[in-house]
């Protein structure tokens, strides 16, 4: 299968809702990290980004704007011993606490449901990193049903230089708004942190992006380097 460029398919879609990419950079160095954020609603674009610890938190830019904290405020990246967790709620601290108690992402994945939001029942997307090898995973409604839940795990070992998958929460805009479909999207991950991070940020909508948070970590070495741009500020 043919990579699909990143910067196309972001363009291509006004409104993929939050959306994470987990690959490997084109040099064969780096494991990539990839989580933005959009939003249609003030509260959901009263929001940044900071960091917390190895990680990030959403908080609200203007703290008297904010209406509802339960589905917008979270730990969307944590670090928890060799593994780098990133999803698009809470469900972070049940990946951790169970992986800190011998079990698995899976295994905590499956005591979560999708988001209770109607009637949009946002998917809840999650990714984890091990070295260059990754999992994602997606939280859905059956077909709008809020009694019904659908559990997909995506499984990715020796990705090869320069691709990576990109899974998000909504197919395109829509009232309500339709659920992604489908497997994660093998895409192409170019250059250096600070061009892919532009390449992202430049190619979301502009009326509706909010924040978005890069990381590539070098196996070998160790070393982090992360970015992170807010349209707030």
């Amino acid at each position: 299968m043919k990579p699909f460029d990143i910067a196309q398919e972001l363009q291509s879609n006004a409104y993929p809702g939050r959306g994470i990419i987990l690959g490997k950079s084109a040099d064969g160095k780096h494991a990539v990290i990839a989580y933005f954020i959009m939003g249609r609603s003030e509260n959901s674009r009263n929001r940044i980004f900071v960091e917390e610890g190895e990680g990030i938190m959403t908080k609200a830019f203007d703290p008297q704007k904010l209406v509802d904290p339960s589905l917008i405020i979270y730990a969307p990246v944590h670090v928890t011993n060799v593994h780098t967790i990133v999803t698009n709620g809470d469900q972070t601290s049940t990946v951790s606490e169970f992986l800190l108690n011998g079990g698995s992402f899976e295994d905590a994945l499956r005591s979560r449901t999708f988001e209770p939001d109607a009637p949009n029942f946002t998917p809840r997307i999650s990714g984890i990193l091990h070295g260059f090898d990754y999992k994602l995973s997606i939280l859905k409604s059956a077909e709008g049903n809020e009694h019904s839940t659908r559990r997909f795990f995506y499984e990715y070992s020796h990705p090869l230089d320069g691709q990576g998958h990109f899974i998000h929460t909504y197919r395109c805009d829509g009232d309500p708004i339709p659920s992604f479909e489908g497997e994660p999207k093998l895409v192409t991950i170019e250059g250096d942190i600070d061009s892919f991070t532009d390449t992202i940020w430049e190619s979301l909508n502009e009326d509706n992006k909010v924040s978005l948070f890069t990381r590539f970590v070098n196996i070998e070495t160790g070393e982090v380097s992360t970015r992170i741009i807010n349209k707030n500020k």
